[in-house]
This record gives structure tokens, C-alpha cells and sequence, in this order.
């Protein structure tokens, strides 16, 4: 069985962390022998969109944490039975499969019991409850297989026995004294108990020993709808297990059900577990369905989610619950942050304008050609990221990927890019809120907490409408996020500077950072265009002669 292996890049994902985890994924499937899923921590932008939907490449699954989970378990596959079988079919399962418990489910197969050792036995000790057929409308069916019996004869309609359980071991005389209309009779050979058992009306009528039953008394018994059934076993023996014929609907466990369901973390089922321990647990789907079940033993052998960061190797930005999964590789091109493993692993980290690039390279360094969709999706990637190559980030090894990767993909490069921008920096109908989250990263410098959000634009001058109400946005997160330092990026792409409004206790630190002064909340940087390279540095530069 392959193991899975989930590839993540950041929250609030651009194309670069999309488009490379796709990738990176589509390598490992062909080099090696597991199941590696690109997944997603955010919605997607606009351009991310219109690029997925150009190579008609799917979207990535959405995970919002990578906590160890029910579904993460080595659960017991239990097959679930129905209400109708026996306590003794039940058992025979239980003894078969070691299970001490068994989940009991509804002809929707949605879960509606639990049936356990205990059930069987208290039930089964109540042998002076002679009425427990009745009550428990037991079915023919499960008396017949239940006492091995066979049926003699049995009315057109449903059966339906009413009465208590009588062991006709007396004189029919004796007999009919104790022998009520609806009960059901066990008797042997004699003849003239099978018929007193029929002349009292009786509702089934179990000849023991096999022996076979005289034509008139089969004929009387059709004039009073008695169901008449031979078994092999002995009145003794009979009598012990009829009993254990009943529905398990009967016993089991119906109320205040403690079951999880695969999406439960484990963290929150082992307080469950401490307060009600129960033997087991029934495990079910999101659609209430019974898969399995779990122990408290199984919560030791928990199986860690397998991950792969790229595009980023920082806590912060990463998926949630990260300290609970297994990291086996990171491929980025930033800084170097403060995701700690325990133990080696791959961590790739080259000063290129994209991880796609690199992603790339691994590709060609193994031989192995990318799909002409992946290979579209890669120099989406590295087009977003290097700006089609105009970003102080780019690289000549970015050229060199882009030129190889756009011949397999046969993408005429120019035109793609100009539909790509614009249909990604078109910022209407979309609230402050969207715009600010699209593509927002948080830093933390010298215990500064700087938060920077990017947005790329070929129309600068039109965003003036909303600075305001961005600006005001911007100060409500700044508090609330706790942030020294806010900045809101808005780079044109096409006369490459950038616009920052800037918010914060530490605001000033951009002043230093550039070299300029803040116009109220706002400064243009002339050929200013990565976030990375031409952002973090300088700033954090200011923060360190600050600190000095």
C-alpha cells in the first residue's frame, strides 16, 4: 500500500505555491512509489484561477489542518450487522473476529446500536423471563437457524408469536393447564402433547429430536395457524437456546451512543475515551455510515500526516497543526525561517524567482519530463513570480527553466503572460478585505511582527477610490493581529514600482527602510517589485540598527 504524502504550499496561496505543489506532487507519483496529493490552505486568487483553468488542471483539495485525526488511525475493519440477526449469530461473529463489541446499523446503513459481550450475557442470564420471544418479536427465522430446525408448516402471513415459552414434559392433561393461546410449545415424540400443544391454540409448536409430526396434527394446526418446526436437539437443549434467537435490536445499546467520526481529531476523542471508557468505538463517515472501529490501543500505534512544504518554510504561513505531522522535504527560494524537524530531511532552498523553477530542475536532474499540462502550470508559476522575468528575483536559471518549460508546453510566453496579468489584477467586485488577503504573509523580525500583503495592478491610479477604506481596514487588523509593522503592496507591473500604505506602531521603520517619508499613510518606491528581495531586506536592516 502507498503511502500518502500531502504537498502544501502556504495560506493565502499564489500561483507559485499552487502550481508548484501540483507539480511536485505529479514528480513524486512518477518517481516514487507513493501517493503524493497537492493540497491547498486558502482560496485561491484570480490569477491562480484563470491559470488552472487555462491547462484545465484541478483545483487542490482544501486541508485546513494536518492534525492527526480518526481517519489517520489503523482502525479495525468491522463489518456492521443488522438489527435482526441473533444474540447467537452475533456471537458467532464476536468469537470469530475477537470483537467485544459490534456496531449495529439501519437499512440506510447509518448507525443505530451497539451490541456488546455484555448485552449477550445479561441477556442471555435472564433465563426466567420466559416471555422474551414475545417481547422481543423474534422472527422464524432466527428460531429455525438459532435450534437448527427445519419448518413442517408455517401460515402464508407474518408470524407472530405472542406467548411465554412452555416445556411440555407432562401429561397433556397437566399440560393444558399451564398452556396458554399464542405460547410456544417444546415437546418430544408423544403424540398427544403435539396435539394438546395445537388444541391450546398454540403459536409455534417445536418437536425435538427431529421426530416427525403425524399428518392430523399438521392438519389441525393449519386450522389454527400453529407453526409447527422439528429440531434435532433434545426439550433440554432446545429450551436453553431459544433465547438465544432473539434480534440483537433487543440488547443493544441505543442511547447516548459514543462513536467518532473520521474527521475527530485525536487530541479531542482521548478525553472521550478517559471519561466513558467503553472497549471500543465505532468509527463513521461524514455521511454517518459505519466503517470500522477503535480502541484505546489504537491511539498508539497513530499514524503521523506525511507532508512536503513548498514555496515556504515558516510556521506561520504554514498548515495548521504542522508540530503534529511528519515533514519530509521542503522546496522554497526564501529565507531560511523557523520550521524545525525531528529529524533530516530534504530541504531545498535556492535564490531563484520561483519554487516552480526548482521544482523544474528536479524534473530534468532525474530525467523525467513533466506533462505538457504541468508544464503549463509551471511557467504560469514562474511568469507570476519573476513577473515574466522583469523582478529583480529573476534569475538566469529561472530563463533557462522558463525557455525549456515553455517548449514542452508549447506556450507562446508573451501573450500568455499579458491575458494571465490581466485577468489576475482586475480588482473589481472585490471588498478590502479580499484584496488585502489574496496574497498576505506574516514576518517575524527581531520579535518585529511585520505583516505584508501584495497586490499586483496595471492600474494603480484606479484603486484611489478604495485607499481610504482600505487604509481603514489595514488599522482594524493591525490591532486586532497584534502587527508592529502592516504594509499593503500595490505593484505596478507595468511601469515597476510599488505603492505601500503602511500602518502600525512601528510604521516609520519604512522611512528608514527606503530612505523616504510617508506621505500620511502612503509611499511610492520606484522599481520596487518583490515582496522578498526588495522589502524584507531593507526592513529588516532598519529593524536591526533600531535594536542596535
Amino acid at each position: 500500500m502507498k503511502n500518502t504524502v500531502y504537498i502544501t504550499g502556504h495560506k493565502n496561496p499564489d500561483t507559485d505555491s499552487i502550481c508548484a505543489a501540483i507539480a511536485y506532487a505529479e514528480f513524486k507519483n512518477k518517481a516514487e512509489n507513493v501517493q503524493a496529493i497537492p493540497i491547498r490552505l486558502g482560496n485561491i486568487n484570480r490569477e491562480t484561477k484563470f491559470v488552472l483553468d487555462y491547462f484545465d488542471a484541478e483545483l487542490p483539495t482544501l486541508m485546513e489542518t494536518v492534525k492527526v485525526q480518526v481517519s489517520d488511525l489503523k482502525i479495525d475493519k468491522v463489518a456492521p450487522i443488522s438489527p435482526e440477526i441473533s444474540l447467537q449469530m452475533a456471537w458467532s461473529i464476536m468469537k470469530k473476529n475477537e470483537l467485544k463489541t459490534l456496531p449495529v446499523i439501519d437499512e440506510n446503513e447509518l448507525l443505530m446500536g451497539i451490541v456488546s459481550v455484555s448485552n449477550l450475557t445479561s441477556s442471555y442470564m435472564d433465563v426466567w423471563d420466559n416471555t422474551i420471544i414475545a417481547k422481543s418479536k423474534t422472527s422464524l427465522d432466527n428460531i429455525l437457524h438459532t435450534l437448527s430446525a427445519k419448518c413442517v408448516f408455517a401460515p402464508n402471513n407474518q408470524c407472530s408469536f405472542t406467548g411465554k415459552v412452555v416445556v411440555a414434559a407432562m401429561q397433556p392433561s397437566s399440560a393444558s393447564q399451564i398452556i396458554e393461546e399464542g405460547d410456544l410449545v417444546i415437546c418430544g415424540d408423544r403424540a398427544d402433547s403435539q396435539m394438546n400443544a395445537v388444541d391450546c391454540k398454540a403459536s409455534l409448536l417445536i418437536v425435538t429430536g427431529n421426530h416427525d409430526v403425524e399428518a392430523e396434527i399438521i392438519e389441525s394446526a393449519k386450522k389454527v395457524g400453529c407453526v409447527i418446526i422439528q429440531t434435532p436437539y433434545d426439550s433440554f437443549t432446545a429450551a436453553r437456546l431459544i433465547s438465544q434467537s432473539i434480534p440483537i435490536s433487543y440488547v443493544m445499546t441505543k442511547d447516548d451512543i459514543v462513536s467518532f467520526d473520521t474527521e475527530d481529531y485525536v487530541d479531542e476523542i482521548k478525553d472521550v475515551m478517559i471519561e466513558t471508557r467503553y472497549r471500543s468505538y465505532p468509527v463513521v463517515n461524514k455521511d454517518n455510515k459505519v466503517i470500522g472501529s477503535i480502541s484505546r490501543y489504537h491511539l498508539i500505534s497513530q499514524n503521523r500526516k506525511k507532508v512536503i512544504l513548498v514555496d515556504h518554510n515558516e510556521k506561520s504561513q504554514s498548515v495548521h497543526g504542522l508540530e503534529d505531522a511528519d515533514i519530509l522535504e521542503i522546496i522554497d527560494h526564501h529565507r531560511i525561517a523557523d520550521v524545525q524537524t525531528g529529524s533530516p530531511i530534504y530541504f531545498r532552498n535556492e535564490p531563484v524567482g520561483s519554487t516552480s523553477t526548482i521544482v523544474s530542475t528536479i524534473f530534468f536532474e532525474n530525467g523525467i519530463r513533466p506533462s505538457k499540462k504541468t508544464a503549463g502550470l509551471l511557467c504560469a508559476a514562474i511568469i507570476s513570480d519573476t513577473l515574466l522575468l522583469k523582478s529583480p528575483t529573476a534569475t538566469n536559471v529561472d530563463r533557462i527553466a522558463l525557455k525549456r518549460l515553455s517548449e514542452i508546453a508549447q506556450l507562446d510566453l508573451e501573450k500568455f503572460a499579458k491575458e494571465m496579468f490581466k485577468a489576475g489584477t482586475s480588482l473589481s467586485d472585490k471588498s478590502v478585505q479580499e484584496i488585502f488577503s489574496q496574497d498576505f504573509k506574516v514576518f517575524t523580525i527581531n520579535n518585529y511582527k511585520v505583516g505584508i500583503s501584495q497586490v499586483y495592478t496595471m492600474d494603480i491610479e484606479g484603486f484611489t477610490t478604495i485607499k481610504k477604506e482600505m487604509l481603514t481596514h489595514m488599522e482594524l487588523r493591525s490591532r486586532e493581529g497584534n502587527f508592529d509593522v502592516l504594509i499593503l503592496m500595490l505593484t505596478d507591473i507595468l511601469n515597476e514600482g510599488s505603492e505601500m500604505l503602511v500602518v502600525g506602531t512601528e510604521k516609520e521603520l519604512v522611512n528608514r527602510a527606503f530612505g523616504g517619508k510617508l506621505t500620511g499613510n502612503s509611499i511610492y518606491v520606484p522599481g520596487v517589485l518583490s515582496r522578498k528581495k526588495q522589502i524584507i531586506p531593507p526592513l529588516s536592516a532598519a529593524i536591526s540598527a533600531v535594536n542596535k
